[in-house]
């Protein structure tokens, strides 16, 4: 069997402590192990901070972006390998695998084109430059500089290329070394991404660590970045962990969001708008196994529409073929882990207690193609509840598979911006509406508790990917209960790994340090 190595310090190490088996949550057969400790993790940060931050510092924003275009071409060179390695390892259909691979290159060529962009100045411009002085000669301008620690990436197990690319990306163009830790359950896609992409940068830049993530905080230091991908519980641990709380270090998390769906009243059954929230709907539930951060949990239509989308829903969720995800005719695999699938049970128990079912009562399912008794599957699940806001299973608990629940509400633009706060902050939620004055109410009360909003309509649908893709020119994060970071964003990204200084002189001494002269 495979035995996984860590990439640290330049070299490929097993490590020493115990080991973990990777399965096959399909058929639970074993693909590899990883050992969970043993390795030199002062030693890592030693080298990380010296050649890592040295070689990435010497180059400009161009050559990072040249960097990152080559990993993006590297991942488009093995493609069908990692495809592969995601169904086996990830319970992933064909196409949820080219979503995680290909959206994972897509951000590092995003970003390599923004390197390009950049060019070779040594300083971010944040603003215009303000006269502080009785004459415009005297000048303060905010700069963004980069930062000397390291960038330390604790990611989830549902995206192993995405969530390590979109991270990498912005932490390699900033100038930052990255030390990545990938879920362990799930590591055999981040492990060949670091084996395709550790010959490509300089030495120190990345480095990969398949062990435990406290011994993995206890390094971290004054200049340091931790990105954490992952459950509340977690992240509550990281912002009171020693290291973090004694040196500042900055932290961003993105944690549990509940996002939800909402249906203007002036949408019509069967309009292109209409059309559009279905099909949303329906494939951001389940994609995945509704293992998406930004899947929807939870949905408001206008009373009179409530069973026409519940039957819409109905329909889509019956034709979800669940079964071994290698198989062509399988649209839905199985769960990641035994942990994912128990959790998920019980999320679902809680929330049958107060809700109605509607299609797949509380997940019981009989997967196609895959032995009698293994495999980690939940099927999707429809159910509603008329009390909306006042469910508390389905506004204080997300559920991270192929859940959704529907509710009625009358319409009110005011009202469904409540129900976005009812989640307490959430990474992104939709509306659907094609009346200008209903967008306008509605944004203007829900902006605050999510980091991103979707507004579908009909003159947008044709070109829509829908609200569950992260696009790296937009934020990705939220407030409150989603974990108050941000990722992506463009430029912004780039943000979190540096540090924003006043400076303050000779206006065209700030002018020349701003624009490389």
């Amino acid at each position: 069997m495979q035995l996984l190595a860590s990439y640290l310090g330049g070299a490929w190490v097993p490590g020493s402590g115990s080991r973990t088996t990777l399965v096959n949550p399909a058929t639970e057969a074993a693909l590899a192990e990883a050992s969970t400790g043993g390795y030199d993790l002062a030693a890592a940060f030693a080298h990380a901070r010296g050649p890592g931050g040295t070689e990435l510092g010497a180059l400009t924003f161009a050559q990072r972006g040249a960097l990152l275009a080559a990993l993006a071409k590297a991942i488009h060179g093995a493609r069908e390998e990692l495809i592969e390695l995601a169904i086996a390892n990830g319970g992933n259909t064909r196409g949820d695998a080219k979503f995680d691979i290909d959206g994972g290159a897509a951000t590092l060529g995003f970003y390599a084109d923004l390197g390009g962009k950049l060019g070779g100045a040594a300083l971010l411009g944040d603003g215009e430059p303000i006269q502080v002085g009785r004459t415009a000669r005297m000048a303060g301008q905010h700069v963004w500089a980069r930062r000397r620690g390291v960038a330390v990436h604790i990611n989830a197990f549902n995206f192993p290329s995405w969530g390590l690319c979109e991270k990498l990306a912005c932490a390699v163009l900033a100038g930052m070394p990255v030390i990545t830790k990938p879920a362990t359950a799930t590591a055999l896609v981040a492990h060949r991404l670091v084996e395709l992409f550790a010959p490509l940068v300089p030495a120190g830049a990345l480095q990969l660590y398949l062990g435990g993530g406290a011994a993995l905080m206890d390094q971290v230091g004054p200049g340091d970045v931790v990105a954490f991908t992952g459950g509340s519980g977690t992240a509550r641990a990281l912002r009171a962990h020693r290291g973090v709380v004694e040196h500042a270090v900055r932290l961003n998390i993105e944690a549990d969001s509940l996002n939800a769906a909402v249906v203007a009243p002036d949408v019509e059954v069967g309009s292109e708008t209409w059309n559009l929230f279905v099909a949303d709907v329906a494939r951001d539930a389940t994609q995945k196994t509704g293992q998406k951060c930004t899947a929807t949990r939870r949905v408001l239509v206008p009373e009179a529409r409530l069973g026409d989308a519940l039957e819409a829903l109905r329909e889509r969720f019956a034709a979800i073929v669940v079964g071994d995800p290698a198989r062509d005719d399988v649209r839905m695999g199985p769960l990641a882990t035994a942990q994912q699938r128990d959790d998920i049970k019980a999320g679902i128990a809680r929330l049958a207690a107060a809700t109605d079912a509607v299609y797949g009562g509380t997940g019981e399912i009989t997967p196609v193609g895959v032995p009698e008794g293994k495999g980690y599957f939940v099927g999707p699940v429809l159910r509603t509840t008329a009390q909306p806001m006042d469910c508390a299973p389905l506004n204080e608990h997300e559920i991270f598979g192929p859940v959704l629940t529907v509710a009625p509400y009358a319409g009110d633009a005011a009202l469904a911006a409540a129900f976005i706060a009812r989640g307490q902050g959430c990474l992104v939620s939709s509306a659907y509406s094609d009346e200008r004055d209903w967008v306008a109410g509605f944004v203007g009360a829900a902006a605050a508790w999510a980091g991103r909003l979707y507004l579908g309509s009909a003159k947008m649908a044709a070109q829509s990917p829908g609200p569950g893709t992260v696009l790296a020119a937009l934020v990705h994060g939220g407030p409150g209960r989603a974990g108050g970071g941000e990722e992506l964003g463009g430029e912004r990204g780039l943000h979190h790994y540096m540090q924003r200084c006043a400076l303050e002189g000779d206006a065209s001494v700030l002018k020349s340090l701003v624009s490389g002269s």
